[in-house]
């Protein structure tokens, strides 16, 4: 039991005959809980002052009476007992430091909850995610680390995992910005018909089109990257599509809203559907096909329920585009240290784009070489064929530039841009 210390006359602190002195991680553990800092910073110059030369130890005695005027309610024995008993409080002084230094390693320990719509056997999970929460984890030093929650594992839609981060639901995500409709107006621009070539030259172009004319879009967010998929090709089950007529009245599964307006306007019936009900949808024949990209093709079975795959002719864009990101919840980044905040950024943004783009187009070229295997045909359209669709599609940039004014946006503006980026990736 520890008494009450109380002063004296002489300025000293006593407890009566058979008081004990408490140890110096009592004395400092008291002090910091009510007076925090200060009791830390005269706390170190009592314990310098315990252990000067002889000739300054009258400093001490001085130096109690001036803390017990600082904080009225500290504990502090007379001069006589501290030195008795110096080795313990010195002792205490030393375990309160190591104590206070292991607490805040530990709190520096950072679980991050990813999330997102795929399998845990996608390349973005197994080839991007993974590689990078195992660099974070060796550049922290073991202090940053990541848990994954593929396939919706946190409850919700693909069109919720927006709200997930934001709100510390997930503390990360993977998923495509368009799934959350009227959402993201500005990088929508990326999403219109017949926008990019390839995952390579199309995630370059998206990523400086983010960040240079679509960071209003991502405030609620701290923006880790944001790339575009591949693009879309046809993938059909009964019916090579071959022309703007064999298009119409199929019914497509679309990813986005642009998507299925792009497919109304060539005539067909636009289904809007997670990305993994499509291969069940089409095997049922709820659907006929879909407007998927090479990279999504194999992992998720799309290329054994499908039998046709039909591209641009060489050189062409892609029917529509997807743009993804990864994005973190804003407030999980700023509790970080600036050490780990560090880590966070110098394996974001380009570097972690790179990454993105190059598993695409590694996907991309697996999943043409299945789909070869199973006896899946793949054509091009003719050229002609081909600017008869783009041609049919010219009213959805236009629906969607008004739109765009609508909401205090330059429209025109913004869909030039996005074309005049794409165009420059392409020609690199």
């Amino acid at each position: 039991m520890y008494r009450t210390w109380r002063p004296a006359p002489d300025g000293a602190l006593r407890g009566g005959s058979a008081a004990t002195l408490p140890s110096g991680e009592h004395l400092a553990g008291k002090a910091r809980r009510r007076h925090g800092a200060t009791a830390i910073s005269e706390y170190e110059k009592f314990r310098r002052l315990l252990f000067a030369a002889p000739a300054r130890r009258h400093m001490l005695g001085r130096h109690c009476r001036l803390i017990r005027r600082k904080m009225p309610h500290s504990t502090i024995p007379s001069l006589e007992e501290i030195m008795r008993k110096r080795n313990f409080i010195a002792t205490g002084f030393f375990m309160l430091m190591a104590l206070s230094a292991f607490s805040e390693a530990q709190a520096e320990h950072v679980t991050l909850k990813i999330a997102h719509f795929l399998s845990p056997l996608a390349p973005a999970q197994t080839d991007v995610l993974v590689p990078w929460c195992e660099t974070l984890t060796a550049e922290s030093q073991g202090r940053i680390t990541c848990q994954f929650y593929p396939s919706m594992q946190l409850g919700g839609t693909p069109a919720q995992l927006v709200n997930q981060v934001e709100h510390g639901v997930a503390d990360v995500v993977w998923t495509a910005p368009g799934y959350s409709s009227g959402r993201f107006p500005r990088i929508e621009a990326m999403e219109l018909p017949f926008m990019i070539t390839d995952a390579t030259t199309g995630s370059r172009a998206v990523w400086e089109y983010a960040q240079t004319l679509a960071a209003e879009d991502f405030q609620s967010m701290k923006v880790l990257a944001v790339f575009s998929d591949g693009g879309t090709l046809f993938d059909t089950a009964r019916t090579e599509i071959k022309s703007l007529d064999d298009i119409k009245g199929m019914k497509l599964r679309v990813p986005t809203r642009l998507a299925a307006q792009t497919v109304t306007a060539m005539g067909g019936l636009p289904i809007s559907m997670p990305a993994g009900q499509v291969t069940e949808a089409i095997a049922k024949g709820v659907v006929d096909g879909a407007l998927g990209s090479w990279e999504a093709l194999h992992q998720t079975k799309l290329d054994e329920v499908t039998r046709f795959h039909t591209t641009p002719p060489a050189g062409g864009r892609m029917v529509v585009t997807t743009v993804l990101g990864l994005f973190m919840n804003k407030d999980v980044y700023a509790r970080m240290s600036p050490e780990l905040q560090a880590v966070i950024d110098r394996n974001s943004g380009t570097p972690l784009v790179e990454r993105f783009a190059q598993v695409w187009e590694n996907a991309g070229a697996d999943a043409r070489k299945a789909a070869l295997a199973r006896g899946n045909k793949i054509s091009a359209l003719a050229p002609e064929e081909y600017e008869a669709i783009v041609k049919s599609t010219r009213p959805v940039e236009d629906a969607w530039i008004k739109e765009t004014d609508a909401k205090g946006l330059d429209g025109a503006a913004l869909a030039k841009a996005a074309r005049d980026i794409a165009e420059k990736y392409s020609k690199k």
